[in-house]
């Protein structure tokens, strides 16, 4: 996969790079119409005998762009069977392969996953060829859910931490929506690319139970009593569908990608959606 993950960027193949900007040199990309003030050494004169219309060449120049794999660790992500995190896990894996395969550097960084630390707890130095892969997943099965995350706060330790802008994946539930589009949002003014992945179980988007229950905050361990019945399930699947809608809305607004995913679905698919930035 040798391809930036731009807005309009096509399907890619093992091998081709996740992160590519667009320059004046480099592998030639596409045409686009002349106009005034373009340099005319970039006509495409042969272009212009076959169509009759002047256009000059745009290329690809590449540059060494990290991919930063952000995963969140909080409890939330050990719901679901198969687990959250788990998919998260996969998911990583063969998202920083293609990075890896590519030449390219990945880096895996862990928001939370320990016992009193919401911020970041892990962050792996940038690695770069296959060889590289075998400690890439022994980062990401250190990953363990465990307790409160707080997601806003790790990304801006991200941005802080990193000597300039990259392709920034983080993959979560989400639940914290607004602090943490507002931290994706000043990551985004700072010149990162942008790929939310929001990974849920099949229980949360098509919930089943009915009756009196009991139910326990996995980051906090508060107890709600609860009834659960028609019109609640209605209020719960209308609050989730706004929250995937805000993604949708800050992923179209910051041209960046978002995936949903669910947890124990093939990941060949979100993988192809991610090399073609979609927005699902």
């Amino acid at each position: 996969m040798r391809r930036r993950l731009e807005p309009k960027a096509r399907s890619g193949a093992s091998g081709e790079r996740v992160s590519r900007r667009r320059g004046g040199s480099a592998e030639f990309d596409e045409h686009r119409p002349y106009a005034p003030g373009d340099d005319p050494r970039r006509i495409d004169w042969l272009a212009y005998a076959r169509t009759g219309e002047p256009v000059v060449k745009q290329f690809r120049a590449e540059e060494d762009v990290v991919l930063r794999l952000l995963l969140d660790g909080s409890a939330s992500l050990g719901f679901g069977e198969p687990r959250k995190i788990d998919t998260a896990r996969r998911l990583a894996a063969a998202i920083g392969y293609l990075a890896l395969a590519g030449s390219q550097r990945a880096q895996v960084l862990i928001a939370g996953g320990r016992e009193g630390s919401a911020g970041l707890t892990q962050v792996a130095a940038p690695k770069r060829g296959r060889s590289a892969l075998a400690s890439l997943l022994r980062e990401l099965v250190r990953v363990e859910p465990l307790g409160q995350v707080d997601l806003s706060r790790s990304l801006d330790q991200v941005q802080l931490a990193a000597r300039r802008p990259g392709l920034l994946v983080v993959m979560s539930d989400f639940y914290d929506a607004g602090p943490v589009l507002q931290a994706l949002g000043r990551a985004r003014a700072a010149g990162h690319d942008l790929c939310l992945i929001q990974i849920l179980s099949r229980e949360e988007l098509e919930p089943e139970l009915e009756g009196d229950f009991t139910f326990v905050d996995a980051e906090t361990g508060q107890r709600v009593e609860l009834t659960l019945d028609a019109d609640a399930k209605d209020a719960y699947v209308a609050r989730l569908t706004g929250l995937i809608e805000e993604l949708r809305v800050f992923a179209r607004r910051h041209a960046a990608c978002y995936l949903r995913v669910v947890s124990g679905e093939p990941l060949e698919p979100v993988v192809r959606r991610f090399v073609a930035r979609e927005v699902d």
